[in-house]
């Protein structure tokens, strides 16, 4: 029930003591406001780091190296050598796989289109690459399982390839290129997802189909390294183990070579970025709860100053019959007021800075390797509010017992 007379009280009272009330209500302002400074900070450095990964979240890369142990009457020092026979090994014997793209690359080749010439990174893939590394098709297709057995000359291109070799009013499908003299027929424009330095080597790129680019650049059955990811609820590290005992096999490498093969888990870095910035997380909380407990003890200090110098009042208060709970709830409201007052405006200054930010970065398109526009999980806010009063109520606690107990014939006396 509204007690308006309650409410006259808690305003006079801030009144009477606004200097005071406002310092120690900052407290509690500015570690709501930290809070949700560090949070949407800490969100925003994720969403960029994250975004980074514009490959599939549970995709491992595999390739060869040299062994480094004797095996089988072999020296070491041998390079091992990937063949096209072992993409149909690994799909025969490690059933927990569901992607397996075989690779190949001719490294930065230098593409020329009448008199336009550009060096771009060349690479030779299956049309299973699309489901490791997800693109955008601008226009056009990419690489399908025709192309892969019919030995196509095709050519995926990046968009920076297309500004590089064609004129902006021209369509760059159904147009010829030539990569190291060889005649290739454009099929698709892509784009990728990436941020910075990772989307500008995209847009430079050009996919050939593995087959043709095999047979047209002599590489043989040759395959330079894959890119895996395993069948839903399997983890990407069960299929690395696997395949890598599978091709030690093979390949007569010592189970225990670690050298032979190098690889590069995903999943497993995925997880590692993920609880770093849960750690971020737990220390911005850490500090800001250590900021709003300060600000708290602070209102707690200033509700004991006010029993003390209305303890004459709440004398006469409870010889008129006052109970011990009217008196605790008085102060408790007060103390509420204060720190709930002062964190919803943390809160709402708080939100509107990180609201600002990010509308600034979208509107002007600013763009940052490891920083995305912050976001305010509406979760923490919601939390905050809640936080806000508890920590009120607990901040008057002490005050409120102090005042419940004072003993009215003393408190009369009380000068």
């Amino acid at each position: 029930m509204f007690d308006i007379d309650k409410w006259s009280e808690i305003l006079t009272t801030i009144r009477k003591h606004k200097m005071r009330t406002a310092l120690t209500a900052f407290g509690v302002f500015w570690g709501i406001f930290m809070l949700i400074v560090l949070l949407g900070s800490g969100k925003g450095f994720e969403n960029g780091v994250v975004s980074g990964f514009d490959i599939a979240r549970n995709a491992v890369f595999m390739w060869s190296q040299r062994t480094s142990e004797p095996y089988m009457g072999l020296k070491p020092g041998r390079f091992i050598k990937f063949t096209n026979d072992d993409v149909a090994a690994i799909r025969e014997n490690v059933p927990e796989v569901d992607v397996v793209a075989p690779r190949n690359d001719m490294g930065e080749g230098n593409v020329v289109r009448g008199i336009k010439t550009g060096a771009f990174q060349v690479f030779g893939d299956y049309p299973d690459f699309f489901k490791v590394k997800p693109m955008t098709m601008v226009e056009g297709r990419f690489i399908n399982e025709i192309d892969i057995e019919e030995r196509r000359k095709i050519a995926v291109i990046g968009t920076e390839v297309q500004k590089t070799l064609f004129k902006d009013d021209e369509n760059p499908i159904g147009e010829y290129i030539k990569i190291k003299g060889i005649s290739f027929r454009i099929v698709g424009i892509f784009k990728t997802a990436g941020r910075g330095e990772d989307i500008r080597q995209d847009a430079q790129t050009i996919f050939l189909p593995h087959t043709s680019m095999q047979q047209a650049f002599n590489q043989g059955n040759r395959v330079f390294w894959f890119a895996f990811t395993p069948k839903a609820g399997v983890e990407a590290k069960v299929i690395e183990d696997k395949i890598k005992l599978l091709l030690a096999q093979r390949h007569k490498v010592a189970p225990n070579d670690l050298k032979a093969f190098g690889s590069a888990n995903v999943e497993e870095e995925f997880k590692r970025v993920q609880g770093l910035f849960l750690g971020i997380a737990g220390f911005s909380w850490l500090v800001s709860i250590g900021t709003i407990i300060a600000g708290i003890v602070g209102v707690s200090n200033i509700m004991l100053i006010i029993v003390k110098e209305r303890t004459k009042e709440i004398g006469i208060r409870k010889a008129l019959g006052a109970t011990p709970f009217s008196i605790i709830s008085l102060i408790i409201q007060e103390s509420v007021v204060i720190t709930s007052f002062a964190g919803y405006i943390g809160l709402l200054c708080g939100i509107g800075l990180m609201e600002t930010i990010g509308f600034l970065m979208r509107k002007y398109e600013v763009q940052m390797d490891f920083f995305a526009p912050p976001e305010v999980n509406l979760t923490v806010a919601v939390s905050a509010v809640i936080f806000l009063v508890f920590t009120g109520a607990l901040a008057g606690l002490v005050p409120a017992a102090k005042a419940a107990a004072v003993n009215p014939v003393v408190a009369l006396k009380d000068e």
